[in-house]
């Protein structure tokens, strides 16, 4: 874990270059149409594993809009917007874990081919924005939220395919229920690690009152 999780990357990180916003319009784009993409096949394998990928897809095409939207701004409010995001990424991770309880205790068996195809597909689109984001990987909390959300995509689509795998080899349901609770955790875990470091830094940021 880099030394931006212990808050050391704050006041001193380099402001934003105009490759870094050209990246994040090309990581835009990218999650919108997985989103679009993974949404529809959710529903056609009814796949609670790859809903949550769809959702975090959503997820992540606000979070690289809302860098955009603040990467002219001061860095107390790119520190602010951080923890915002953080907060986001941790309702996300409460709603899929209620969302696989309501899909274990429905039964069904999803469709593995359907998941293992728009698995592939989405851990190469990822794997793509994730090659474009990791020169910026070390910046302030901003930065390393949008990063750390393509990193846990690029996981999240792995455990997908071994969801499939899983589903394919015991013709249940578990395998996807497991998978979406996993994704879910792992979303509680970064949001934690963002929100805690943005606070770091906006600690650092605010001047001291006159005593």
């Amino acid at each position: 874990m880099s030394a931006c999780c212990a808050g050391s990357c704050n006041a001193a990180a380099p402001p934003p270059d105009g490759r870094y916003r050209k990246v994040l319009w090309a990581a835009l784009l990218v999650n919108v149409a997985m989103f679009g993409v993974e949404l529809a096949a959710s529903m056609r394998a009814g796949s609670v594993a790859l809903l949550a990928d769809s959702a975090d897809f959503l997820g992540d095409a606000a979070n690289y809009g809302v860098s955009l939207f603040v990467l002219g701004l001061a860095p107390v409010w790119r520190s602010r917007a951080a923890w915002g995001k953080g907060l986001v990424m941790g309702v996300f991770g409460v709603l899929v874990l209620a969302r696989a309880l309501l899909g274990g205790l429905g039964g069904g068996v999803p469709h593995a081919q359907t998941m293992g195809a728009v698995g592939m597909l989405a851990f190469a689109a990822n794997g793509a924005v994730a090659a474009l984001l990791y020169a910026f990987r070390n910046g302030d909390a901003n930065m390393r939220s949008v990063w750390l959300c393509t990193r846990n995509d690029m996981i999240g689509n792995l455990a997908v395919l071994l969801a499939a795998l899983g589903v394919f080899g015991t013709q249940a349901g578990w395998p996807d229920i497991a998978v979406a609770a996993i994704m879910a955790l792992l979303g509680l875990s970064s949001a934690r690690d963002v929100m805690r470091q943005a606070r770091l830094e906006m600690r650092a940021r605010t001047p001291l009152a006159a005593s």
